[in-house]
Order: C-alpha cells, then structure tokens, then sequence
C-alpha cells in the first residue's frame, strides 16, 4: 500500500513509519521543516515537508496514497497562546482527513487519545477501567489539549458518519524506543534515570509499547470498521505511578522514590509555578493542567482493539525496558 502519515517525525508517527516500512508498504512521510528525523533512521520512507494547515501541499502530497494515518498533533499542557494548537489539531484534521478523502483513500486512520475516554471512576478503594463506551462529554475536557483533542474528534466522527472511511484509534500512554523530544510519558523515565525524581504523586496510566500502537494503527487501517473508536493499551498495562517505578528500579538498578507529595500541595506548588511563568514566559516544570489530570488514574481497558483487530500485548515491562535501553543510548540534550 501506499500510505501517507503525519507527524512522521513524532513517537508514534516514527514508530508508524518504521513498521509500515517493515511490512514492505510505501511510506510518504510529512515533516515539518527542522524536525529531529532520528527516531526514522533505519526506515525506508519518502520524505514530504509540510503542515496540516496547508490544504493543498496535502492535496499534492496525497496523491497516489491508499492510506492516510494522520498521527501530528500539537501536544502541549501549557502554553502562552492555544491559539496555533487548537489550529492544528483541529483544522488541521479537517485539513488531513478531507485531503485524503479527495485523494481517493479508502482507510483514514485518525490519532486522538484516550484523554477523550470516559475517565476511569473509584469503587470500593479501586479505579474501575473505561472503554470506548463509557459516557464522556466535552465537560472532561479540562485543559486546552484535551479540548483540542475532542474537538478534533468529534471532526473525525463528523466526516466518518458523512461517509468518509475515518477509523480512530486512542492511545494510552506508549513507551519504548525512539521518544526523540521525549514526550511527557517519556520525560518521567529520562528524570527517574537521571535521578530527578525525588518524589511521585499517586496517579496511573495504562502502560502499553509504542511498538503496539504502531501496529494497532496498521490493523485500524486494515480491520478497523469505519466511525468506530478503539483503545490502543494493554490489558495489564493499568499501573499506579508507584508500581511502574518499582519496575523501573528493577531495570535500571537506580533506586525509585520512596516521597508520595499529597495531590493538594502538588496542585498549589502548579499555581505558583504557572504564575511565575506568565512573568519569566517559560513554561512551568509542574503544568497546572498535568497535575489536574493525574488527580485520576488514567485506567482503561483495550479488549475492544484487541478482539477485533488482534492488537499485539507486549509486557509492560518490556515496554519500560526498551524505553530505558533507547535512553541510555539515546539521552535527550539538557533543557534550555
């Protein structure tokens, strides 16, 4: 197949591209000017620079494509203006998912994320995980990300229920190889190996390989039904921050903080950082909108992803393992 993706340069979209690569599939990959291409080293790929804002470099570049992953977004908890963020996740799919539409592809592949799942509720001392059914409403959107992301979702749900062959797909939190910027998932693993990590607030994530998400995106692309949505994570991948740091410490051999910082001094300590941005314009080290987020464990139950589209379960541990080996190989340029 030929196929087309965003964010190629990105930690899904590069693992997308090296997958698809793999699998013998043509891959035109759409970057922006500047970015860091080494997580697409070793990939055969041909490379389109671009922006989702731009209609008809996506025409241009679409055509001939079969598939079109639209994995770019912009990801960010804090910034000075949303303004360009809500531009290019939003229109910026509608941008993606109209041109590829034009183009001819008969599967759209659309990246959201779980944050746009109903959040996981709290039952007899335990936190019950969520599906793609559990009620949400764009009320749980309680950051500009988040409510970019819905936004961009229900433009993805919009065009599918038009007709147009949109499958979406909702990461949990990948780790693993090639986290070149890190993400945020991954910065919490570079700060626990540089020993930057003196403490832990009392939060979870569903824990899943990048390497699975890559590949619950070519099984989208080939099983997934159109409209639907599906959870990219792994079925024993729902670990408290405390446990994943146990495993970490069992990796690396670097002690795990003991400190658990109370929820509310965590949320008050964002406060003062937030405001202490708004004078010195660099972004806080304890965004508001992170801590508010990690007041819920982030629990969620792929079953859904793994029964219809055979969604591949590697170990969580594994995952943190190969995260760690590619850091240490690969370590990420001190902050400015």
């Amino acid at each position: 197949m030929n196929c087309f993706v965003t964010g190629a340069s990105g930690f899904i979209g590069a693992n997308l591209v090296q997958e698809l690569s793999a699998r013998g599939h043509h891959v035109r990959a759409l970057v922006r000017r500047g970015s860091d291409l080494r997580g697409l080293q070793g990939a055969a790929y041909e490379r389109v620079e671009g922006d989702v804002n731009d209609r008809a470099g996506l025409d241009l570049a679409l055509r001939g494509c079969h598939w079109c992953f639209h994995v770019a977004a912009s990801y960010h908890l804090w910034l000075r203006d949303y303004a360009p963020m809500y531009a290019a996740n939003v229109d910026g799919t509608r941008n993606v998912i109209e041109a590829a539409n034009a183009a001819g592809c008969s599967r759209i592949v659309y990246t959201s994320t779980v944050g746009c799942i109903g959040l996981p509720v709290e039952k007899d001392g335990l936190w019950l995980p969520t599906d793609e059914t559990t009620p949400v409403s764009a009320g749980q959107m309680t950051n500009p990300y988040k409510r970019s992301k819905w936004q961009a979702e229900q433009v993805a749900l919009e065009l599918a229920q038009k007709g147009l062959p949109v499958v979406i797909v909702n990461p949990s939190a990948p780790v693993g190889p090639r986290d070149v910027k890190p993400t945020p998932t991954g910065q919490v693993i570079v700060d626990f190996l540089n020993r930057k990590m003196p403490a832990y607030l009392d939060t979870g994530l569903n824990w899943v390989h990048v390497r699975d998400v890559a590949t619950g995106h070519l099984l989208a692309a080939e099983k997934g039904s159109i409209g639907e949505r599906y959870i990219l994570g792994h079925s024993e991948g729902n670990w408290t921050m405390r446990e994943a740091f146990a495993v970490l410490e069992q990796i690396s051999g670097i002690p795990a903080p003991k400190l658990r910082v109370p929820y509310a001094l965590a949320l008050g300590a964002a406060y003062i950082d937030e405001t202490l941005s708004r004078f010195t314009h660099q972004p806080p080290k304890a965004p508001l909108a992170g801590v508010r987020m990690a007041k819920h464990k982030m629990f969620f139950n792929p079953a859904k992803a793994i029964r219809e589209l055979g969604l591949p379960q590697t170990p969580p541990r594994q995952a943190l393992a190969d995260a760690v080996a590619w850091f240490r190989q690969n370590p990420p340029p001190p902050a400015r």
